[in-house]
């Protein structure tokens, strides 16, 4: 009989640390790391030793100081006054809501100029494929420029739209007014005001507001309750009850109810004086940066929608048509669901190009975060290494959110495998 023996385990010996593959990669690992932080804590070491000899330190007491300047477009208030901190902050919305408004308008006009490029009639097709190439073939930068350029040298003054005989007219319903300084824009108002909740900093939240979310919010759970329900039914029975009226009218009835409750209504802004007041007026800065981008980056989106529509099969919209599905619900329902898993992963790249691209502002004077903590902020103070470290972080904070976002997406419309 044959005795089989374990084979002993071979005593560490620090050769092993190279020669065996079970601890060679964990040694390169550590090996790199340590490494890294050598030449990182080299390079903070040197970067304090340098500012100690020209007679500065590495602080942020700065951005507790007295900003001193002023801001044209604030989503919240502020002064003169009011810290650097504020300053940034106020920067730093001014940022967000640019790539935010970007990323939606470029999203929808991306998608429809992809797919348009996709058109059986020769002529609209090659429209947008002359949209396409004329946007991207182009620098950003020059863009911005020549839309703002428009805005400011083509139309008229607020003064022109003075007098019966007025040389200038307002759009959409006489709602919105396009001048050489801003876009007017009709705001909401309210009839029965509920005042505000005060969180101090002079930070503030209308009642209005704050009903319309835990409305909406809840609209939202009770309709996924609702969702959750019919599946259980259907499980159970085999059948599937109808539940649209009920999905419609949660998510329906609470705000029209709180709409007609509060009065909300459109405030169209009125020239009174030299300027249009009654309204919201948005600096041509604004929409000058915001439609650059949005123009800019749709070219690039409508080529992802185009490579990604053109990854599906012919055989997916050929059985769609069998079926009897009509061109516009097959690329809804069947084509663009599919093409999104093409499409997620290069897009997420074009809302970071965008959100980053949005620095540019600074050549029409938007004061976003580069013009804010980057430019005025970092001139006063000349604390140019902390305001570029601060300003780093952001945009890398902003990226990362944007990509976690996005991926969590991504991860729901791939491809499950068994």
């Amino acid at each position: 009989m044959t005795d089989i023996r374990a084979t002993a385990t071979p005593p560490f010996r620090l050769s092993m640390l190279v020669n065996d593959r079970r601890y060679r990669s964990l040694t390169f690992q550590v090996i790199v790391f340590i490494l890294v932080m050598a030449a990182a804590w080299w390079l903070i070491d040197n970067t304090i030793r340098n500012l100690a000899l020209m007679g500065k330190s590495f602080d942020f007491g700065f951005l507790f100081q007295r900003a001193g300047y002023d801001i044209s477009q604030t989503p919240i208030p502020y002064t003169a006054d009011d810290t650097h901190l504020r300053a940034s902050v106020v920067g730093l919305l001014n940022t967000l809501i640019v790539a935010v408004l970007g990323c939606i308008a470029a999203t929808v006009l991306g998608v429809i100029v992809g797919v348009a490029r996709l058109s059986r009639n020769w002529l609209f097709a090659r429209l947008m494929t002359v949209f396409v190439e004329i946007f991207r073939n182009m620098p950003l930068l020059l863009w911005i420029l020549i839309v703002y350029a428009v805005f400011t040298e083509i139309l008229p003054p607020p003064n022109a739209f003075r007098g019966d005989e007025a040389s200038a007219g307002m759009i959409l319903f006489d709602n919105v007014a396009l001048t050489n300084r801003y876009t007017a824009l009709p705001t909401l108002a309210m009839t029965n005001d509920p005042g505000s909740l005060d969180l101090g900093a002079r930070i503030t939240f209308n009642w209005a507001t704050i009903a319309f979310v835990v409305v909406l919010v809840g609209g939202w759970i009770v309709r996924r309750m609702i969702r959750a329900w019919a599946q259980d039914v259907q499980d159970r029975t085999g059948d599937r009850p109808v539940t649209w009226w009920k999905t419609l009218a949660v998510m329906t009835l609470p705000s029209l109810f709180l709409i007609w409750f509060f009065g909300l209504h459109l405030e169209a802004p009125s020239l009174q004086g030299f300027n249009f007041t009654g309204g919201l007026n948005v600096s041509n800065s604004l929409v000058a940066l915001w439609l650059a981008l949005t123009l800019y980056t749709a070219a690039f989106i409508a080529e992802i929608v185009r490579a990604g529509i053109l990854a599906v099969s012919r055989g997916q919209s050929e059985a769609a048509f069998a079926l009897g599905l009509r061109p516009n619900r097959t690329m809804s329902l069947v084509i663009l669901p599919q093409a999104l898993r093409v499409i997620i992963p290069p897009l997420i790249s074009q809302y970071l190009n965008l959100t980053k691209n949005s620095s540019l502002a600074i050549a029409v004077g938007y004061m976003d975060l580069r013009g804010t903590l980057g430019g005025t902020t970092l001139n006063q103070t000349g604390r140019e290494l902390e305001a570029i470290v601060l300003m780093m972080l952001t945009y890398l904070v902003l990226s990362l959110i944007i990509s976690a976002g996005m991926n969590v997406f991504n991860a729901r419309v791939k491809l499950k495998e068994r």
